[in-house]
């Protein structure tokens, strides 16, 4: 589905708050309620749009502590990428998990109350993996710059 400019500024308008409502939407769009409707639909159907949520403050639910850990595994078969991945998948404290280039395999993000409930994650559930061979992490010390929002541009 190509994105007209009227989709991408209504992309840009969801991102920045989701829980707008259709009719105010219209008015920064100088669209009816019902074509505003309708396009969100669409989006939904096409995929474009694949969840709503709300974006919580780390901090205030004791979860402040940011840790990206580089994993390398023993040996890159199928059985252990798939393996490790559907394992990973099940961590709650992992928000995200990238299969990278490179000299580590997988990098992940992992939110935690601070450094012991890290320890205690990486004793009791990461090193419990059996295919990993090594891993190194690092732990934000401030962030920078943190967004859901992806830049968009309407197709020509």
């Amino acid at each position: 589905m190509k994105l007209d400019a009227i989709d991408t500024q209504l992309l840009q308008l969801l991102q920045q708050d989701s829980k707008q409502t259709n009719k105010q939407l219209s008015l920064q769009l100088n669209l009816s309620v019902t074509a505003v409707y309708e396009r969100i639909k669409k989006l939904e159907r096409e995929g474009i749009i694949t969840n709503y949520v709300a974006l919580l403050n780390k901090e205030k639910v004791n979860k402040g502590f940011t840790v990206f850990c580089h994993i390398k595994l023993v040996q890159h078969s199928q059985e252990y990428l798939t393996k490790f991945e559907n394992e990973i998948a099940q961590l709650p404290e992992v928000l995200e998990c990238f299969h990278v280039s490179g000299d580590y395999d997988y990098l992940l993000k992992v939110l935690v109350k601070d450094i012991k409930q890290f320890r205690s994650f990486m004793v009791n559930k990461l090193t419990t993996l059996k295919h990993i061979g090594s891993t190194q992490s690092s732990f934000s010390i401030n962030e920078v710059k943190n967004t859901t929002t992806l830049p968009l541009h309407a197709v020509q």
